[in-house]
């Protein structure tokens, strides 16, 4: 059974590259451009795993994270933020930090540090439906 994941961002040539990489390596892979229709994406189709950016139009990562968890499913399901928001304090001011299992600056890696994270959550159990 592949992982599926669920990737959230608007950013379309980075969507594409990780879309790309993930699919090559086995995953399915489905995609949001935003957090209003990721957070409907992943409540229908449940996925292993969210990468979220938190900068979008329409609803912002944030604002999805905070409705996900309010979701039995939600609460569950691992979520690592992906942004270019660079400052930890940042990310500590928002106080969401328990409730993402990983935070990536995508200026500072590579799409092969993306995999491997997310291969890192999985491994840590994946979430299943009740």
């Amino acid at each position: 059974m592949k992982n599926k994941i669920l990737i959230v961002d608007d950013e379309p040539a980075l969507l594409s590259a990780l879309v790309d990489k993930f699919t090559r390596k086995g995953f399915n892979v489905e995609t949001a451009e935003n957090g209003k229709t990721g957070l409907k994406t992943a409540l229908k189709t449940k996925p292993n795993l969210i990468l979220l950016d938190i900068i979008m139009p329409v609803m912002d990562g944030i604002s999805m994270l905070y409705k996900l968890r309010d979701n039995a499913w939600g609460k569950k399901v691992k979520v690592i933020l992906l942004t270019n928001l660079s400052d930890p304090e940042t990310a500590k001011s928002k106080s969401f930090t328990k409730k993402i299992d990983g935070y990536l600056v995508k200026s500072n890696c590579k799409i092969n540090e993306i995999v491997r994270q997310v291969n890192k959550n999985l491994k840590g159990g994946i979430c299943r439906e009740s």
